[in-house]
């Protein structure tokens, strides 16, 4: 039996709206219909990064770090930092070293002595603003030699956009959840379609789950308790 030969399957943002309308009993018919359709999908985006760790959205950057300044503003886009470490001599093949850095709490850092300490970093407190990340760094920066802070941080998904042929920033398989999560805003909005918003709901949620679980960290985790000894 013959099969296509392609897995490149997708959905356009016309496509996505028009299954949530069916899904949800009616028929997107109108410019409003989209207006309201499309301001529901990056409601929803917003509500996914709420959610937890989105694996697809995980970047890396490195941030050069300059002696005596200890806070640093990021771009608007990295929404928080899940790793972070200090590298030295950055760029030397024979030289260049990560060293393991703690990230702190803001009791924790409240807590330092005298936030003015310079000396390799060892520890960073991430402020979370409306506009922004800050990283603070303790101790401060010195001169001695040269850090690079490497880190592994959350990037914003993408708006919808305008344009109907517009694809979504996320996986495809994803799209079934885009789609359950679109169709039960839409009939929550609809007073013809509410009766049948709890089920829609419950569908979301099994695709949440579903997508969710198939995208979680599978590197093996190894828990010793109570630590190691040196026998």
């Amino acid at each position: 039996m013959a099969t296509s030969g392609t897995t490149n399957f997708t959905l356009d943002l016309s496509d996505i709206m028009e299954e949530a309308f069916e899904r949800a009993g009616s028929e997107l018919r109108s410019g409003y219909d989209y207006k309201t359709a499309r301001r529901s999908i990056d409601l929803l985006m917003l509500e996914w990064q709420n959610r937890g760790l989105n694996l697809w959205t995980v970047r890396d950057a490195t941030l050069a770090l300059v002696a005596g300044t200890s806070s640093y503003d990021l771009t608007a886009e990295k929404l928080d930092i899940i790793e972070g470490l200090l590298r030295t001599d950055a760029g030397n093949t024979s030289k260049q070293s990560d060293l393991t850095m703690q990230r702190i709490s803001v009791s924790q850092y409240a807590h330092q002595t005298n936030k003015l300490t310079q000396g390799r970093p060892l520890q960073y407190y991430v402020e979370r603003k409306p506009t922004g990340i800050t990283v603070h760094f303790w101790p401060v920066p010195d001169a001695t030699t040269s850090y690079t802070f490497a880190y592994y941080y959350l990037d914003r998904i993408e708006d919808s956009g305008k344009p109907a042929s517009n694809n979504m920033d996320v996986p495809a398989r994803y799209l079934p959840c885009l789609v359950a999560g679109l169709a039960y805003q839409i009939a929550s909005k609809k007073p013809e379609s509410m009766s049948i918003a709890p089920a829609l709901k419950q569908v979301y949620e099994e695709q949440w789950n579903l997508a969710a679980d198939a995208s979680r960290e599978k590197a093996a985790l190894y828990m010793a308790p109570g630590g190691y000894n040196d026998l």
